[in-house]
């Protein structure tokens, strides 16, 4: 698919040639375009070879988004297939529990090595490798950061993975204190140690390939991952057990490797073009990038953020068997909403980290605010019809097999206290992803979110007496909305300088329309018998509510929203008509009177 470069816009903060110049990221296109002579410059989101700091259209952003929505959203179903299928194999009960204490460690391989941790770093250093080959450097900047950075980062990654297979005991008795059967927990986190390797390479080709605007790959990995669980557990599980779904964890590890390393030879295999040589490139930013001044607080962070599990799943062990599970379950679907959410930033995060490469903070500024805006709308209206119609989802999803009805209404509660802090969630993931565009280091990010784990401990540790799992997952909302507030209030000099107030003023209209629209959507459910009516009812009235009343307040997400499925419509229907186009037309043959 090829995207073509938009027209210039206002004082650009780089110097190009005229058949590059620059844009604003929402330019609209338009004007003088030259398109024989940028068409090595305006690749889009495919498998064609993009340029270095090609513009980026709205064109753009749509098609890339568009291939990573769908690849998400079906890696997503496939999670959930994932966890219907361990709850219906082996139900929710101490197995399970012993499982999903292992299942810590893929949680937090994933978010430190393909999420968010690993790639703050890697596109970053990436964006700025690509804008010296750009400028023109001797070399190859983008293979030389290969060489210097995969041969070591391999040799971590193995060597933190032997490190957990060999103090497994220990890491489990850590972890959960309170489980009846440890043994089997520390089979599990045993297989499930290998993640660490595989993971680690995954996150380092999907940070390489999103950096060169390769979102197709990336996308897909966790539609591979989840199948590699799935077919594991379904083979294997009747032999051995919830240790097949750990097994699974393995296999799918590797498929997330193998999935893009066809893409990622093809980028390095590249020649480097003739391209121009008056870019000018922050040369303050550019240097070591992955110094360990730079990677050690985003690390951390993001080691951080993800011991929220690790205190939950604390806090849960000394309750009834059944507790990890529940919690774990509430969880997995209540953060869907958040995932599609946090997409449109998974694509701009490369195009918010050229920007601050090259120097111009306007357009990062805007093209921050505008996530900002958007995420908080998809996850607002999720979160909104999860609270209305939590126990039909779980009914639908989970309620079969060794799953009871008891099981359900306790996981249904939990999910709704969990649907509190999606906002919060959101935030962080949007906000700490500006934090770390620049490619300097900053200790800000794991402050915030230190302060949020303090506040989950003691709120968590004073709520598990009388609420249960529900106080387990206040604590865990109330925190992640204190680390939200923290980052949205740091924004500025440690950051992308966002307009503070106003993007607050923003963030409170789909706040106020999804509390109507919850409430609206949970009185519909509850008079509608059966779960798929309730369900289709209740998700019916959330959305038309919500939107009704963005509209009505004027939201510039609703509208922005609308104007990108529109662009996304307009796409598709051209397709077929490009295809006719292409036919050869039958020549007519007149008529000889």
């Amino acid at each position: 698919m090829k995207v073509e470069p938009a027209r210039a816009e206002g004082d650009a903060k780089v110097t190009l040639p005229p058949a590059r110049a620059a844009s604003p990221v929402e330019s609209t296109g338009g004007g003088d375009r030259k398109a024989d002579a940028d068409s090595r410059y305006s690749r889009g989101s495919g498998d064609d070879s993009p340029a270095e700091l090609a513009p980026v259209s709205r064109k753009f952003l749509a098609q890339a988004t568009l291939i990573t929505a769908v690849l998400s959203v079906a890696g997503a179903l496939l999670g959930l297939v994932r966890d219907q299928s361990l709850a219906r194999l082996f139900g929710a009960g101490s197995d399970t529990d012993a499982f999903l204490v292992a299942w810590t460690v893929p949680e937090f391989a994933a978010t430190l090595l393909i999420e968010d941790g690993l790639a703050f770093v890697l596109i970053p250093a990436f964006s700025m490798a690509l804008a010296q080959r750009a400028r023109g450097a001797s070399g190859d900047p983008v293979r030389a950061l290969v060489a210097t950075t995969l041969p070591r980062l391999a040799l971590a990654f193995t060597a933190a993975g032997a490190l957990l297979i060999a103090t497994a005991p220990y890491l489990v008795e850590a972890l959960a204190p309170g489980l009846p059967d440890p043994s089997l927990a520390v089979d599990c986190t045993r297989l499930t140690a290998t993640c660490v390797l595989t993971f680690g390479l995954a996150g380092y080709c999907s940070a390489a390939l999103r950096a060169h605007r390769r979102f197709l790959a990336p996308a897909a990995i966790y539609v591979a991952y989840n199948v590699g669980i799935i077919t594991s557990m379904f083979v294997l599980g009747g032999r051995w057990g919830v240790r097949s779904a750990a097994v699974g964890v393995a296999v799918g590890g590797a498929l997330m490797v193998v999935t893009q390393l066809p893409s990622v030879l093809r980028q390095l295999r590249r020649r480097r073009s003739a391209v121009p040589e008056e870019i000018v490139v922050d040369e303050a930013s550019s240097g070591a990038p992955m110094a360990f001044a730079l990677v050690a607080p985003v690390l951390l962070f993001a080691l951080t953020r993800q011991s929220q599990v690790l205190i939950e799943r604390f806090l849960a062990s000394t309750l009834p068997a059944g507790a990890i599970s529940h919690l774990n379950y509430a969880q997995k679907v209540a953060q869907i909403p958040m995932t599609l959410s946090l997409m449109l930033c998974t694509v701009t995060f490369p195009v918010v980290a050229q920007a601050i490469a090259e120097g111009d903070t306007e357009r990062a500024r805007d093209r921050v605010e505008r996530d900002l805006a958007l995420a908080a709308w998809v996850v607002l209206l999720g979160g909104a019809a999860v609270v209305a119609s939590a126990p039909q989802i779980i009914e639908l999803l989970f309620q079969q097999g060794a799953f009871t009805a008891r099981d359900t209404d306790a996981t249904a509660t939990v999910m709704r206290v969990y649907a509190v802090g999606l906002l919060g969630h959101t935030l962080v993931g949007a906000l700490v992803r500006s934090y770390f565009s620049s490619n300097r280091p900053t200790w800000y990010p794991l402050a915030a979110m230190a302060v949020g784990i303090v506040a989950t401990s003691w709120i968590g540790a004073w709520a598990v007496g009388p609420w249960g799992v529900r106080g387990i997952a206040a604590a865990n909302a109330a925190g992640i909305t204190v680390s939200a507030a923290l980052l949205l209030y740091g924004m500025g000099p440690r950051s992308v300088p966002i307009r503070t107030r106003r993007v607050v003023a923003e963030l409170s209209k789909p706040v106020r329309a999804a509390v109507c629209a919850a409430a609206a959507g949970a009185f519909v459910t509850s008079r509608i018998d059966g779960p798929l009516a309730g369900l289709a009812a209740g998700t019916a009235v959330v959305t038309v509510v919500f939107f009704l009343l963005g509209r009505l307040m004027g939201a510039q997400a609703v509208q922005s929203f609308v104007l990108a499925l529109r662009s996304v419509r307009s796409m598709t229907r051209r397709l077929p008509h490009a295809r006719k186009r292409t036919r050869p037309r039958r020549p007519r043959h007149r008529r000889v009177r």
